[in-house]
């Protein structure tokens, strides 16, 4: 029981907690968009439901990972970790354009065979490529420039 209460301890109060929960916006946005560029070649349903499910939870984990984030750059970089603004930013930018586009595709179901297509897909990209910059920049703060 010392054991696991030690491993709680340590993942709450001795280790930044962002950098394990940042993992899941991160992996869910590069799915997501793997899962369209997928549903766009092989023109099958599921592939973009998956898509769908994906980038929706994206966005939610999105608040998480930004909640931890901040939480962590108070505690742990006494709120002057690198590149934190930056980071705020665009971190609040992931989430309204996830959020956007799990919205858009939960209200119109047939959004992905509709003429808003591009819009629709490039929300993917967009989604990836912004969790891809915070990810760089997460790493800056973990490991340097």
């Amino acid at each position: 029981m010392a054991f696991i209460l030690r491993v709680i301890h340590d993942l709450l109060y001795v280790h930044p907690p962002h950098t394990l929960i940042v993992h899941f916006p991160v992996a869910l946005t590069s799915v997501a968009l793997f899962f369209i560029l997928l549903a766009l070649w092989k023109k099958k349903d599921i592939l973009e439901q998956i898509a769908f499910a994906d980038i929706s939870l994206a966005a939610v984990s999105t608040i998480v990972a930004a909640i931890a984030g901040i939480h962590d750059n108070l505690v742990f970089y006494n709120g002057r970790a690198a590149n934190h603004i930056v980071k705020i930013i665009l971190a609040i930018t992931l989430f309204l354009v996830s959020s956007a586009t799990a919205i858009l595709r939960w209200r119109n179901p047939k959004l992905f065979h509709s003429h808003s297509k591009a819009i629709y897909v490039a929300g993917y990209f967009v989604s990836f490529g912004l969790a891809a910059v915070l990810g760089f920049l997460g790493g800056v703060i973990v490991y340097g420039f």
